[in-house]
């Protein structure tokens, strides 16, 4: 016993001195091997334990299992001595003054959507729209049942709604501003409302959440022809007067008739591609006349006064006029991508 217990106090000696003539990483890493490692000193010495008498393995195994402690530390104190030497080193070499100020952050701009937006409002500002700005968490009676769209109504599948409790949700889109503007206002009015929609959806062409852009009028005299006249000033402005709009048919609950305007690739300038789905058309902005009982129940006479409404997806138009090609880069705070715009 006393044999091996002299060669673990020699090997712990031995150990430790070898230690802080260590220098570098390569040293240390050859010194834990050949006394911590599989193979090393101290392990092929703890096999031994085995062979002893069982009253003196007890003793024997305490001792070695300081030594054991003792090393490891000892090793980890040399790791984080060599690493603070290394370190006082670099900063005498650089010279780094920590006095001085930091390094400027380079000149920012603004997100894609937000520039989008400010140019729709710029634009449909000069046509005489004013904006409005609405709660995104809402009634569900605002964002469906006024606007046409009572409960087991199949519209409401189509828009994967966030629910915060019974009466209460994430809003789909900016329409229930309608009802709020036409309730708290007596017409003529012009009327744009930007803002963030929330939807059960993620995929290259949709988000859970993503900014829409609502415009209505209401007023006396107001005809589809407005309607389309507005949008097509819209899009030609933002893309180009060569830019082709068309409008066709469609359905949506609070509007009658309904539209929708396709915008002519930005991409193939109509000849066909995989983003227009080789028609050479992009769907662009879903609108119509506002339905007579949505203005009914906003208290306002649909025989004395008519108007139109449309909603436009601004992170869809943002993807078109930059060229960007998954609307679910806008959010990823990626400055590689932000910084090409």
């Amino acid at each position: 016993m006393s044999d091996l217990r002299d060669q673990l106090t020699t090997l712990r000696e031995e150990a430790q001195q070898h230690l802080q003539a260590a220098a570098d990483a390569e040293a240390l890493r050859i010194w834990h091997q050949a006394y911590l490692g599989k193979k090393g000193t101290l392990t092929t010495i703890l096999r031994r334990l085995g062979t002893l008498p069982p009253d003196e393995r007890p003793l024997v195994g305490k001792t070695a299992n300081a030594v054991k402690q003792a090393l490891e530390a000892a090793y980890g104190a040399r790791v984080e001595t060599l690493r603070r030497e290394a370190l006082e080193r670099s900063l005498h070499a650089k010279a780094l003054d920590v006095t001085l100020p930091g390094r400027p952050a380079g000149p920012g701009h603004l997100h894609l959507v937000t520039q989008t937006m400010r140019q729709v409002c710029a634009i449909l500002g000069r046509m005489g729209f004013q904006v409005y700005a609405g709660p995104e968490v809402e009634l569900e009676e605002f964002n469906f049942t006024l606007l046409n769209i009572p409960p087991h109504h199949p519209a409401r599948d189509m828009h994967d709604t966030f629910w915060v409790d019974d009466d209460v949700v994430l809003r789909t889109h900016t329409s229930p501003n309608q009802v709020r503007v036409m309730r708290g206002h007596r017409p003529p009015f012009r009327v744009i409302v930007p803002g963030k929609c929330y939807r059960v959806d993620f995929d290259p062409s949709h988000n859970w959440m993503f900014h829409q852009i609502e415009g209505f009028a209401v007023g006396a005299h107001i005809t589809l022809t407005d309607l389309k006249g507005t949008i097509v000033t819209l899009l030609r402005q933002m893309f180009g007067e060569k830019r082709r709009v068309r409008l066709r048919g469609s359905y949506f609950p609070f509007t009658e008739p309904s539209i929708e305007a396709d915008l002519e690739c930005t991409v193939c300038d109509g000849a066909g591609c995989g983003l227009c789905k080789d028609t050479g058309w992009l769907e662009i902005i879903p609108g119509g006349m506002i339905h007579p009982q949505v203005l009914r129940t906003c208290g306002i006479d649909p025989d004395r006064y008519g108007g139109f409404a449309f909603g436009a997806g601004l992170d869809r138009l943002a993807a078109l006029k930059f060229g960007v090609y998954d609307i679910r880069y806008f959010y990823q705070n990626d400055l590689r991508f932000l910084q090409q715009f």
